[in-house]
């Protein structure tokens, strides 16, 4: 159950990073109040996590899933630059994480 409670912690960091843009420096209630919920219920995910995850294993894995997420909804959605080298980065966070599972 920790490591689904992981993954989610870990989608919801990509929210609250994609609402915290959005918000314009706090500047919009409705993004703000997404960022607040989606940033309490990510924080709270993770250290429920870490009860059954080793502190080291579980935020890297916490902190890779958010990475990945929020740049590829930058590539997807924003018009950020997709690149072979970007592309390849990713991939590899990608392998840590999923080498970080295997290997707890």
């Amino acid at each position: 159950m920790a490591w689904v409670v992981l993954i989610v912690a870990g989608v919801l960091e990509t929210v609250w990073a994609v609402a915290l843009e959005a918000s314009k420096g706090f500047s919009r209630p409705v993004p703000s109040l997404v960022f607040t919920v989606a940033l309490a219920l990510s924080m709270g995910g993770l250290a429920y996590a870490m009860r059954g995850i080793p502190l080291g294993t579980g935020y890297a894995v916490w902190v890779g899933i958010g990475a990945i997420g929020t740049a590829l909804y930058g590539m997807a959605v924003m018009g950020d630059a997709v690149t072979a080298a970007r592309v390849t980065c990713l991939v590899l966070i990608l392998g840590g994480v999923v080498g970080l599972k295997v290997l707890h």
